[in-house]
């Protein structure tokens, strides 16, 4: 199954935040790798390229893509809410 290359526009206060991520020494590694697959797939590099730049899996890739275009970079520093576990 082909996934569609992700394809979105950076605006420059987007992509001005997320450099800031990055050179910024005091934020979890976590959010630096999420402002690093947004910022190559903005450049256009392929899912291959960022899973072997970044160190995760594709699906990682994807996922970050997606939340991005949803939430920007305030969901990006955020995160993905979990869904609460079932009470057993």
């Amino acid at each position: 199954m082909m996934m569609k290359q992700a394809d979105f526009a950076l605006r420059a206060r987007d992509r001005t935040e997320l450099e800031g991520i990055l050179r910024d020494g005091n934020i979890p590694q976590k959010i630096v790798k999420r402002a690093k697959i947004v910022l190559m797939t903005a450049d256009g590099a392929g899912v291959m390229t960022i899973m072997r730049a970044v160190g995760v899996s594709k699906t990682t890739v994807w996922r970050w893509q997606d939340y991005f275009v949803e939430a920007g970079v305030a969901g990006l520093v955020k995160g993905r809410t979990k869904p609460p576990g079932r009470a057993g």
